[in-house]
């Protein structure tokens, strides 16, 4: 039994895997994390043979791994540490790259067919490219909708704050509508547009993976042809084991 543990700015993802199969998963708001909340969720599985942490928030790594060894009496392993991608980086600085997104590109390319794109909606959203020999080439960050909704309220007089939700019209006619629909159809306008200009540089065949919390959303307004995979990053997490250990 294997626990795969995703910390992400936002949340906490963790997933139990039987037999290669994912059979139980769950979410933890990052900013709340306490001691002893791990343990509640996992509490109807106390036979935890392997735990593996992939995380971007470096402060809480530490603590889940003391919160996982109490659970499980042994030290978890580590991605980018204990476990390397296995990989091909052809970033310019290999060690620059976001762990999260090393391995949700290992992910897609030995679940989908190459070359791939892959779009991970969260806090950031990033695009990850994948060649047709499985290499990863790089990709794309800018601003999740989210962080864009909570920058206009911040850096503006007037404009409010605005909860993330699908858009009634393109067209806003009030200032909440106006900021929800600039936000949810700009990102997908451009993501549409990337997608585009990317496969222009890898082949008009790549596959589009999608995952992250707000993804559904990317693919309503953009008409993209995603394939969603929420799960892509725990899935990632228990294949990097399987394979290198």
């Amino acid at each position: 039994m294997l626990l795969a543990i995703d910390i992400g700015n936002t949340n906490i993802t963790g997933g139990i895997f039987v037999g290669g199969k994912l059979k139980y998963q769950f979410d933890i708001a990052t900013k709340t994390y306490k001691k002893r909340v791990l343990a509640k969720k996992l509490r109807t599985y106390s036979k935890i043979s392997v735990s593996v942490i992939c995380s971007v928030v470096p402060k809480l790594t530490l603590v889940i791994q003391r919160d996982l060894k109490l659970i499980s009496g042994r030290n978890p392993y580590i991605i980018g540490k204990d476990l390397i991608v296995p990989i091909e980086n052809r970033y310019r600085i290999p060690k620059q790259v976001g762990q999260d997104r090393l391995v949700n590109a290992y992910a897609a390319s030995n679940l989908y067919t190459c070359p791939l794109i892959v779009i991970d909606s969260g806090t950031a959203i990033t695009f990850d490219v994948i060649s047709k020999d499985r290499a990863y080439l790089g990709g794309l960050i800018f601003p999740g909708m989210n962080i864009s909704l909570d920058a206009l309220k911040e850096k503006t007089a007037l404009l409010p704050q605005v909860k993330l939700q699908r858009p009634k019209m393109l067209i806003g006619r009030d200032t909440k509508n106006s900021i929800l629909s600039g936000v949810v159809f700009g990102t997908a306008s451009l993501s549409k547009e990337l997608v585009n200009k990317i496969k222009q540089c890898i082949g008009k065949q790549a596959v589009v993976i999608g995952t992250g919390g707000n993804i559904h959303l990317i693919k309503k307004y953009s008409t993209i042809a995603i394939q969603i995979d929420t799960n892509l990053t725990l899935k990632g997490i228990n294949l990097i084991y399987e394979n290198t250990i």
